[in-house]
């Protein structure tokens, strides 16, 4: 048996594109899409062992990616396309990586593509951050003490 060829996010996004991208149902809670967000607590260990990190190469870039895609198969696609890339998903429409600077390179260059396969009123954000400011980030949600997660220290004086 002969193992089918992985398309590329171009090829994937072009043959959607082919097929007609009009009439995409609205995203809705129940998508499948969404099974590989792990539980906070994994999302927030995660994120934590990014700022506890000893060291880090220089050659790597510590990035978001945020989204907002209108038609569930490009969105499907394109987080099926970060997860492959090494992205770890923290948010429904949000991921955290670190990954060599070529691979943030090709990130970038693949998601500004997509723009251009359809004519759509998405938005795709990738931003840099620095460890210094990922270690001031705030988790804020429901039975999140936030100071127990991020794992900072009070000193009073009297």
């Amino acid at each position: 048996m002969s193992k089918k060829k992985e398309l590329t996010l171009q090829e994937a996004l072009a043959k959607l594109r082919d097929s007609g991208l009009s009439g995409s149902k609205v995203i809705s809670e129940g998508s499948e899409e969404w099974k590989t967000l792990g539980s906070v607590e994994e999302r927030i260990n995660y994120v934590l062992g990014l700022v506890k990190r000893e060291s880090r190469k220089a050659t790597d870039m510590l990035f978001f990616v945020m989204y907002d895609i209108e038609s569930n198969k490009v969105r499907r696609q394109v987080s099926k396309y970060l997860e492959r890339m090494g992205c770890h998903r923290v948010q429904r429409s949000i991921y955290l990586a670190d990954l060599p600077m070529d691979k943030y390179d090709k990130i970038r260059t693949d998601l500004t593509e997509v723009q251009s396969f359809y004519e759509n009123n998405d938005s795709i954000l990738v931003v840099p951050v620095s460890t210094d400011m990922l270690r001031s980030m705030r988790i804020i949600g429901p039975s999140i003490d936030v100071d127990i997660i991020m794992r900072t220290k009070n000193t009073l004086f009297f």
